[in-house]
């Protein structure tokens, strides 16, 4: 069975981003990818006070300088489309107050017709944090589990009712309710979230670093499932960011998904043969605009399923 492709939807400062969104959506929907994504960064210290990911030293990239609003975007390519899933990729749960994100959610599920896939995650900047954060950094993890349970309590039956240490809904009539349960996708970078997700969510979301990496990771959340007695299936998608170029990428030191578009593909191949079923391909850091990444991300669709992907 085909590994099923999903495309980054424009976000950056490069992108028209009302205008773009919409054509990329389209676009990307005509081509044959079957879900549409975004993801989430608030600010860009200047200077750093912090390292990418939390690593010292380690530069914020230049494209995370301005990223426009993930449910924003989502809405503009749900009423540019009609067959893609809309995913986040993730949203940075503690950045968001529970109910308002569960009923935004749940909107935009009504809205796009059942097509909206929640990928949540904890986040790692101070400096995010300290901007918008409803509560501190080491309570990130209480956060999210607070949050999917409010989830849980908003999209399902009236009446709502819920306690907990941020949010207190009384008994109430919430609405409107997604078309069907939102499937939930969470990380696995810890043994913590890999039982969270084990236990609570529909998919896991992992970063695409390499297939040997990709398949080691995979193998451990599928010990953790059986481990913990879990008796239903567990979806994947793998974020790919791409560092698309036109000219192949010379040299040892290439990273996964960098280069041109048959090296691309060629990651492509090596990552669905780990036996994940999606693969979320995101271009939009080094395509020009829109034209450009409408244009590569079709020929890396055709050649991929060419490839056998």
């Amino acid at each position: 069975m085909p590994v099923s492709l999903g495309l980054g939807l424009p976000q950056m400062k490069q992108y028209d981003i009302g205008r773009d969104v919409a054509t990329v959506a389209r676009a990307a929907e005509d081509a044959g990818y079957e879900s549409l994504w975004v993801f989430e960064r608030v600010l860009f210290p200047e200077p750093a006070t912090q390292g990418l990911y939390g690593v010292p030293g380690l530069p914020w990239p230049d494209e995370y300088r301005s990223v426009a609003d993930p449910l924003v975007t989502l809405t503009l390519a749900a009423a540019a489309t009609g067959r893609a899933r809309l995913g986040t990729s993730v949203l940075i749960a503690p950045l968001h107050v529970p109910f308002q994100l569960a009923r935004s959610l749940a909107s935009l599920d009504v809205a796009s017709g059942g097509r909206v896939v929640a990928g949540l995650g904890t986040g790692w900047s101070l400096d995010e944090y300290a901007a918008a954060s409803v509560a501190p950094f080491e309570k990130r993890g209480a956060v999210l589990d607070e949050l999917l349970d409010v989830c849980a309590a908003v999209w399902g039956p009236d009446p709502v009712s819920y306690r907990g240490e941020l949010t207190t809904i009384a008994p109430a009539e919430v609405g409107p309710k997604p078309v069907r349960p939102v499937p939930v996708y969470l990380p696995a970078n810890s043994p913590r979230a890999t039982r969270r997700l084990v236990d609570r969510a529909d998919g896991w979301m992992p970063v695409a670093m390499g297939a040997t990496t990709l398949a080691e990771q995979w193998r451990k959340v599928q010990d953790m499932a059986a481990e913990r007695g879990r008796d239903r299936p567990i979806g994947v998608c793998a974020r790919a960011n791409a560092r698309y170029s036109a000219k192949p990428f010379e040299g040892a030191d290439r990273q996964p998904f960098q280069g041109s578009v048959a090296q691309i593909v060629e990651d492509l191949v090596a990552h669905a043969a780990t036996g994940v079923p999606e693969i979320l391909l995101d271009f939009q850091a080094t395509t020009r605009d829109a034209a450009e990444l409408v244009d590569v991300a079709a020929e890396v669709y055709q050649a991929a399923r060419a490839a056998g992907v």
